[in-house]
């Protein structure tokens, strides 16, 4: 049987923001709360600046961002900050959830903002890839 899927669009920004927004209202308190200022943007897709900046060539590469101090460099004495941000790339989850097809959309999201809620705590990606291991 053929879906002709004529009657359905791809999640749209908004819908991968209430997905993020799910999986941060899910976290545990005290991780929550401690991520608790983090702005979480969703977008297509990373800006050339930022892709230049990371030595990228391909959009897809990336699915999110963490920009900002971490929690562990942070100068309480100092000037304030930026608000930390987090950006999800719609279009390469988007692509790397079709691609796998073994995940839930959610559950994907849900990943990807972890991880980048990790960089917020001050781990890097090899912190980050040795606790999903041990899981």
């Amino acid at each position: 049987m053929t879906l002709p899927w004529t009657d359905r669009a791809a999640p749209s920004l908004d819908d991968l923001a209430a997905l993020a927004r799910a999986a941060f209202d899910a976290l545990p308190e005290p991780f929550r709360g401690l991520a608790g200022d983090v702005v979480i943007r969703i977008d297509d897709f990373a800006d050339d600046e930022t892709l230049a900046a990371l030595g990228m060539e391909d959009p897809f590469e990336l699915t999110g961002l963490y920009h900002g101090v971490d929690l562990g460099r942070r100068d309480e004495m100092g000037p304030a900050a930026e608000p930390a941000r987090i950006f999800l790339y719609r279009r390469p989850i988007l692509d790397e959830w079709t691609e796998r097809g073994d995940v839930a959309l959610g559950d994907l999201v849900a990943h990807v903002l972890i991880h980048e809620i990790g960089h917020h705590f001050g781990l890097t990606d090899d912190d980050i890839d040795a606790i999903e291991a041990a899981d």
